[in-house]
């Protein structure tokens, strides 16, 4: 077989579309080109990731399976996020998945970098059965408190699929609905139906944040999604508050007031 050169070797490795053939990896191997045996290096340590990323996909699949042995064919994952920022609202989603069609790398959404969370939303978005989202403001959850806000977004969302679920996979919560569910502690790591539904729920709302920063610029909204950062407190004392920070929240309340008193 004619000696290929290392730009072809690094395009054959690099495709991944297509496992080169067994002999063709062997050479690869035994070839003592110091830039062969890195670009080997570095394929190696690509098909070690994906298995690692496959055996995930699988070991977070048994609620899914479980489900699907008795019979449950139309399974929503649930999850929430912002329960803990002083502004903006609580955000959840339930996500439908097509059983046939894999989304390798879901996980808990804090786990995961902001690029890949954002490739994985589309990738739901395009392969999911039915997505559904909910969302609480500010100043709702002043009145009922975070707790119920998150259980009404989750209900929202519930609300918002397309598709009527028979089964519920929900995060560390359970739901006044009439539907069979099961509540399962940081289930956004153990689930991949509460995995992608804490990943819909986090880019929606991240992007409402964005949204929100345009308009009160001064908050970095953008950058620290309404939590309590050093300088969110700081554009508080300075600022005051806007209409989606939460006064309920001890930070927002003594700002509140501090400024009543002036």
């Amino acid at each position: 077989m004619k000696t290929k050169t290392i730009q072809e070797i690094r395009t054959l490795l690099q495709d991944e579309n297509s496992e080169p053939e067994e002999s063709v990896l062997k050479c690869i191997q035994n070839d003592s080109r110091k830039g062969v045996q890195k670009l080997w290096e570095q394929w190696c340590k690509r098909k070690v990731q994906e298995q690692m990323l496959q055996d995930q996909y699988i070991r977070m699949s048994k609620y899914e399976d479980h489900c699907e042995v008795n019979g449950f064919s139309r399974v929503a994952g649930i999850d929430e996020v912002g329960r803990g920022p002083l502004a903006g609202p609580v955000v959840a989603s339930a996500v439908i998945l097509d059983r046939n069609e894999q989304i390798i790398g879901l996980n808990d959404s804090k786990a995961l970098s902001v690029s890949k969370r954002e490739s994985l939303y589309e990738e739901i978005i395009e392969k999911a059965v039915s997505i559904g989202v909910g969302m609480v403001t500010a100043e709702e959850i002043d009145r009922i408190n975070i707790y119920e806000a998150s259980k009404k977004a989750m209900l929202l969302a519930i609300d918002d699929l397309a598709l009527h679920p028979d089964y519920l996979l929900i995060d560390a919560m359970k739901l006044p609905i009439g539907i069979e569910q099961e509540s399962i502690i940081k289930g956004d790591a153990a689930s991949n139906s509460i995995a992608a539904a804490s990943i819909v729920a986090k880019v929606t709302r991240d992007r409402i944040m964005s949204d929100y920063s345009r308009k009160y610029p001064h908050y970095s909204f953008a950058a620290n999604s309404g939590y309590a950062t050093r300088d969110h407190l700081a554009a508080i004392q300075i600022h005051g508050t806007t209409p989606i920070h939460r006064k309920s929240f001890a930070p927002v309340s003594e700002q509140i007031k501090q400024s009543e008193k002036v």
